[in-house]
């Protein structure tokens, strides 16, 4: 079946992979895992080794139609829509399940967004990503962003397997790699943190200090003294911070 462009469709077939991306994604307890993308239902195919029922949600109008042929007899539910409009609150989720699937790219961060906040949140998300943007995910502090941070501050995150560009039809223009998060009970900041951060982001290339001054509307000497406080360094950029780091400079300047 052709691929579409325009969804960043990219057929996964290596089996060995796919049951490894399958294995990552397997938990104690937990038979419902919720599929995004199954496309030509590959993955799918390796998730039923680990779990009694899958969720497929499918954008795409002919695959959503052709999956449930691929599986007679087995416990799969096709949702026909785009994820990011999904209401979980249509699915039959039980207390715990699973997140997995290989995705484009350019929805990474909106899915990831959606599943961390969700109020019934899963007990792992295990996708295919772009490798770029799984390294960013779990970046520390020096290569820190705005992904990554807010990723860390509800989950914690993990890296699996590389995938590289071969083994896709038709390969994609990078490699991929495998991204496992585990959200938090409690997360490690607060919304405010979070609200801080975006803020010293405004400009990522740019020190801390002049990003802050101008968010804030706070003068400049003043943000020194909240870094200062917090034996951050004048010359710091956004990508140097710790979550603790921001979280203490967030407490500094609220009181």
């Amino acid at each position: 079946m052709k691929n579409r462009k325009s969804l960043g469709q990219h057929w996964l077939k290596d089996r060995d992979i796919l049951m490894d991306i399958a294995d990552h994604a397997s938990a104690d307890d937990t038979e419902v895992v919720v599929e995004i993308g199954p496309g030509l239902g590959t993955l799918t195919s390796a998730l039923f080794q680990f779990f009694e029922k899958v969720i497929a949600v499918e954008l795409d109008d002919r695959l959503a139609e052709n999956l449930p042929k691929s599986f007679p007899g087995k416990n799969l539910e096709v949702v026909h829509k785009d994820v990011l409009s999904l209401d979980l609150n249509e699915l039959d989720l039980p207390e715990k399940y699973v997140v997995a699937g290989n995705i484009p790219y350019y929805i990474t961060s909106p899915i990831i967004q959606k599943f961390l906040h969700t109020e019934h949140r899963p007990e792992k998300i295990v996708l295919l990503i772009q490798k770029e943007v799984a390294e960013r995910l779990a970046a520390r502090a020096g290569d820190y962003s705005i992904l990554g941070l807010s990723a860390q501050i509800y989950s914690n995150v993990t890296l699996g397997p590389v995938v590289k560009r071969d083994f896709f039809t038709p390969p994609p223009k990078v490699d991929s790699q495998v991204v496992i998060l585990e959200p938090l009970a409690q997360p490690r900041a607060s919304e405010t943190t979070m609200s801080l951060i975006k803020l010293g982001f405004i400009a990522p290339r740019k020190k801390l200090v002049a990003n802050l001054a101008v968010g804030l509307k706070i003068p400049k000497e003043r943000i020194l003294q909240f870094l200062t406080e917090n034996g951050i360094s004048e010359n710091a950029r956004p990508a140097d911070l710790t979550i603790e780091q921001w979280a203490n400079l967030e407490k500094s300047i609220k009181n």
